[in-house]
C-alpha cells in the first residue's frame, strides 16, 4: 500500500502544529518592545541630565580678565555650583555679566562638560577719559562710557567738551559728540597717539588734539579720518620744527610755528 502524499503530509504537520501566527502580532509586539526601549532610554537620559548628581557644575572658569577680578566674574555671573549644567542658559548669563559689568564689552559662556561652566571675558579698554566732579569717566572705542575711576589710567588722553548752546550742538548731543572724539582717537596715526595728551571738542566739525611739547592738531570733523592721518604724518615728517597742525582739510594741511 503506498505511503501519504507530499500533500498529505503537510497537511498532518499544519494539524499538529496549529494555524500559523499572524504576522501583524509579531510586529506588534516588536515595536511594543522597542517602544518600551525608547521610554526607558530616555527617561534614563533625563535623570542624568536633570536629577543625577552627575553632570552638575562644580567648578566656573574665568579668562581675559585685566582690570576685572575674577572673583568680580564669577558673583556678577551668578552661576550657583551644583546646578545641572543642562539647565544653564549662557545667554541670560551673557546678558547679566553685561549689565552688572559695564566693563565687559563682550563674553563668552561655555559648558565645559561634566562640571565646569568657563567664562570668557573681552573688556572695554578706554581710548579718552573725561573729567566729572573729581572722578574720570572711561570712554572707549565707540564713544560709550562704562566706568568711573578716581585715577586716571596712564596714557589716554584727556577729553575736553567746550560745545556751546547753539542750535547745532543741540542738533548732535552729547552722545555723537563723544562718538565722535572716540572716532577721532582711533584715526590717529599711532605715533601721534602715543604723544596725544588732549581731545577737545568744540563741535562736530570741529575737534583739536593737543600733543606733547605744547604742540597742536587741528583735525576738523569726523570724516574722512584716514586720509587725514596720511596727511598729518607726512606733514609732521616735513616739518619736524612745527608745533601747528591742521589737516581739517587733508587735500591741502597746512603746518605753523617752530
Amino acid at each position: 500500500m503506498a505511503g501519504p502524499t507530499t500533500a498529505e503530509r503537510g497537511e498532518r504537520q499544519q494539524l499538529e502544529s496549529g494555524p500559523p501566527r499572524p504576522p501583524r502580532r509579531r510586529h506588534l509586539r516588536m515595536l511594543i518592545i522597542l517602544f518600551l526601549v525608547l521610554v526607558l532610554t530616555g527617561g534614563g537620559s533625563i535623570w542624568l541630565l536633570y536629577g543625577s548628581p552627575w553632570l552638575r557644575v562644580e567648578h566656573v572658569s574665568v579668562a581675559g580678565t585685566h582690570v576685572l577680578t575674577r572673583a568680580q566674574v564669577r558673583e556678577a555671573a551668578g552661576v550657583r555650583l551644583g546646578t545641572p549644567l543642562i539647565s544653564l542658559d549662557t545667554d541670560v548669563i551673557e546678558a547679566r555679566l553685561r549689565r552688572k559689568l559695564p566693563r565687559i564689552d563682550l563674553v563668552d559662556v561655555t559648558r565645559s562638560w561634566p562640571h565646569g561652566i568657563g567664562l570668557k571675558v573681552t573688556e572695554r579698554i578706554p581710548v579718552l577719559i573725561l573729567a566729572s566732579e573729581g572722578k574720570f569717566i572711561e570712554v572707549d572705542r565707540n564713544g560709550a562710557r562704562f566706568a568711573t575711576v578716581s585715577t586716571p589710567p596712564k596714557g589716554v588722553p584727556a577729553l575736553k567738551l567746550t560745545v556751546d548752546r547753539s542750535a547745532a550742538a543741540r542738533r548732535f548731543g552729547s552722545g555723537r559728540l563723544l562718538r565722535a572724539a572716540a572716532r577721532v582717537a582711533r584715526d590717529v596715526p599711532a605715533a601721534v597717539a602715543h604723544d596725544m595728551r588732549t581731545v577737545t571738542v568744540r563741535s562736530y566739525d570741529s575737534i583739536s588734539l593737543e600733543l606733547n611739547g605744547g604742540r597742536t592738531v587741528q583735525w576738523g570733523s569726523v570724516e574722512k579720518g584716514r586720509a587725514k592721518a596720511v596727511a598729518l604724518s607726512a606733514l609732521m615728517k616735513a616739518a619736524s620744527g612745527a608745533r601747528h597742525f591742521d589737516v581739517s582739510v587733508p587735500s591741502a594741511p597746512a603746518s605753523s610755528g617752530s
